[in-house]
């Protein structure tokens, strides 16, 4: 069976425009997302390891905005060791929302906000305010704010919602503190 099938069919449609086909990474590693199984992806650089694990998300966020819409809430956490990482990922993961919204409004069907936001040490205290105003539904961090947010209650609160955790790059976690 093709993988990308398992998407919602304008996902599915963005990623055919978008690649040749899945990685193998991807193609093992999707069929284990869409069972709700925990996965680990070990494969070198440059074998969609992060697409992976983040188009498997947002497939399931955009599925529940079009059955019942989506809440201001946050579902899926990516931490990332590095903060220069955290901001490359945001980009990273701007283009394939624009394509999906786009692959969406060709099929006829309504936009989908899927609100992304970076949280590291340099975040600024107005922007931290507005992201607990109006949460992310995706928060990209660094494991050093992970922490400051599970020690504060509003961090704590709006992480409550979490649906799906992606830590990136976990060989450089492990060995140490962080």
């Amino acid at each position: 069976m093709d993988p990308v099938a398992l998407f919602h069919p304008a996902i599915a449609d963005w990623f055919d425009r978008s690649f040749a086909a899945p990685t193998p990474a991807q193609a093992q590693a999707w069929p284990a997302f869409q069972a709700g199984r925990h996965v680990l992806i070990a494969a070198p650089t440059g074998s969609g390891k992060t697409l992976a694990a983040f188009l498997a998300a947002i497939d399931a966020l955009v599925r529940q905005a079009l059955a019942q819409g989506l809440e201001d809430e946050t579902q899926i956490v990516y931490v990332s060791p590095l903060k220069a990482l955290s901001n490359d990922i945001r980009c990273n993961l701007e283009a394939p929302l624009a394509g999906i919204r786009a692959a969406l409004q060709a099929r006829g069907l309504p936009e989908v906000d899927i609100r992304t936001w970076v949280r590291t040490g340099d975040t600024p205290a107005r922007e931290r305010d507005r992201m607990r105003r109006r949460p992310p539904h995706i928060v990209v961090t660094t494991p050093e704010s992970l922490y400051i947010l599970l020690g504060s209650e509003s961090g704590r609160a709006m992480l409550a919602t979490t649906r799906t955790v992606i830590v990136d790059e976990i060989h450089a976690l492990a060995p140490n503190k962080r």
